[in-house]
């Protein structure tokens, strides 16, 4: 920790009426990223939740939203037929960093993950910051494969898409 107090964290799926905070979290990602309407985010929000165990979290405290990661849980027909998690979304209120509240919200997210009987957990990031990779790597992930992507938008200005 930075010295900074550490106050509780609540963990939990977000709702539609957290979405107004979870939108704003976003901009700690990429402040030019474009917004949904509140509308097409709750349809998101719904579409998301409709696959089993897959949620968005979010980490409060008092009210606040200040850390939050997304979580989907892949069906599949290798490993036993056992699923895989994806996290994505990975973003912490930049007042709130280095507090350990993204640890928090990841090791959440991962025993969903192994709540929903998945074999494994994964991660990309496009971040080359030894802080960001050293952050996943205290959190119990491993770098162990080459990712690849094809995309229809650009990455975000720092890379951490």
């Amino acid at each position: 920790m930075n010295g900074q107090t550490r106050m509780p964290l609540d963990i939990r799926p977000a709702l539609p009426v957290d979405l107004p905070q979870l939108l704003a979290l976003y901009r700690h990602l990429d402040p030019d990223d474009e917004s949904p309407p509140l509308d097409l985010a709750v349809q998101r929000l719904n579409e998301l939740q409709a696959y089993r165990g897959s949620a968005v979290l979010i980490g409060l405290i008092a009210s606040s939203v200040v850390a939050s990661c997304t979580l989907v849980i892949i069906p599949n027909l290798t490993r036993g037929g056992r699923a895989y998690g994806l996290i994505e979304n990975v973003v912490t209120d930049v007042a709130f960093r280095g507090r350990g509240y993204g640890k928090r919200i990841l090791e959440a997210a991962v025993a969903g993950a192994w709540q929903a009987g998945c074999y494994k957990v994964m991660l990309m990031t496009g971040s080359k910051k030894p802080s960001t990779l050293a952050f996943y790597t205290s959190a119990g992930f491993e770098q162990t494969k080459t990712g690849f992507q094809i995309r229809r938008l650009p990455p975000r200005a720092e890379g951490a898409d």
